[in-house]
């Protein structure tokens, strides 16, 4: 287990996650793989794809938020236990671990608030509201 394999983990169902550090014995940093937004986060977050193009059997993305005064981001950064993860998916390529470690590099800085961010932070709201983000499912055969 190392930096830049995918792996499917069981959460509440399985899921894949990226490895990004750690070992067996103090846990793994990982990010989830989730379904792209749908929604332009130009100014408000960053969305880093991988897919087939990885070799992996599936589309997503690595989405990472930019604070903002006055909102508290999800994230799906988590330490993860050895037990937890139960097959291996794939392994990213340098080029798109170098996309993550810039993402996560730029997440950690505070921006002013913009009132184009606000009204992209609404846009993503109704559509959380309207149920047009979701999770990707692991699907039979893969």
């Amino acid at each position: 287990m190392r930096r830049g394999e995918v792996w499917w983990v069981q959460f509440d169902e399985p899921r894949p996650v990226v490895l990004l550090s750690g070992d067996e014995a103090s846990g793994f940093e990982a990010m989830q793989i989730v379904a792209p937004s749908g929604v332009d986060l130009t100014g408000i977050g960053i969305e880093v794809s991988v897919g087939a193009i990885e070799g992996l059997a599936f589309e997503g993305v690595v989405r990472l938020a930019f604070p903002q005064p006055g909102y508290f981001f999800c994230t799906w950064q988590t330490t993860l236990a050895a037990e937890w993860l139960i097959e291996r998916a794939g392994v990213l390529s340098s080029a798109t671990l170098g996309e993550i470690d810039e993402a996560l590099r730029l997440s950690e800085r505070q921006g002013p608030s913009t009132p184009a961010a606000t009204s992209r932070l609404g846009e993503i709201r109704d559509a959380l509201r309207r149920g047009e983000f979701h999770d990707l499912r692991r699907q039979d055969g893969e």
